[in-house]
């Protein structure tokens, strides 16, 4: 079971110097922590808003590994995020009807109004993170980080 405690004694210790991987680590985790708080206060992870982000988006029921595929997560991971949803009320599971053997998740009516005050509380706190920084960097800032992993960026 995900345990805050153990994850935070395993995450990066700076040496206190500014090179440019651990600034970027720290800062990755400043935002996580940050973001982490404001969503678990309507009940939600960035892992459970990430799911419910993907039922949104596909328009439809998705069997658990096609979940796990599109948010680089391995699928034991999944099944333990639909679980907690499901116990919630957020998704369901249903029948692939050409498949039986495959289970789909499905997100609830409750699932898509939790997913909005979550995608609210995320564009709250987006705002918020770049008000600490000067206006005018937040867009070489973007483009920058966007050529890290060959992330493209989208405007």
């Amino acid at each position: 079971m995900y345990s805050t405690a153990v994850n935070e004694n395993c995450t990066f210790i700076s040496d206190g110097s500014r090179s440019f991987l651990s600034t970027l680590l720290r800062a990755a985790s400043y935002a996580e922590g940050r973001v982490e708080g404001a969503l678990g206060e309507a009940g939600l992870s960035l892992a459970k808003l990430g799911v419910l982000n993907q039922l949104v988006q596909s328009g439809e029921a998705l069997p658990l590994g096609r979940i796990a595929g599109r948010i680089s997560c391995v699928k034991s991971n999944v099944t333990q995020l639909v679980d907690r949803l499901e116990a919630e009320g957020l998704v369901a599971r249903v029948s692939d009807p050409s498949d039986r053997r495959c289970i789909r998740a499905a997100i609830t009516e409750q699932g898509r109004e939790r997913y909005l005050t979550g995608a609210t509380i995320l564009r709250r706190q987006e705002e918020l993170l770049i008000q600490e920084i000067d206006a005018a960097r937040v867009e070489e800032l973007i483009s920058c980080l966007s050529l890290l992993g060959g992330v493209s960026q989208v405007h």
